[in-house]
């Protein structure tokens, strides 16, 4: 089963049972993801919560990296 989510504007198909921290992973290399801000439905997600914290089929997740520059 698959999941149907919009991240970062763009629909994505995602594995059942993914969460906000394998997003992270499959978008950053690091599922630690430093430098990284997450909002689920509106909702800024604690770095804390990620690995606990489902998708649902619909979901609207921003994914935020912070970018060094000069």
């Amino acid at each position: 089963m698959t999941l149907l989510v919009t991240v970062n504007g763009a629909l994505r198909e995602l594995a059942a049972g993914a969460t906000v921290a394998s997003i992270v992973d499959e978008l950053t290399g690091d599922r630690r993801g430093r430098g990284v801000a997450v909002a689920l439905g509106g909702e800024v997600v604690p770095r804390g919560a990620w690995s606990s914290t489902s998708l649902s089929d619909g979901a609207e997740i921003e994914v935020v990296q912070a970018v060094q520059g000069g």
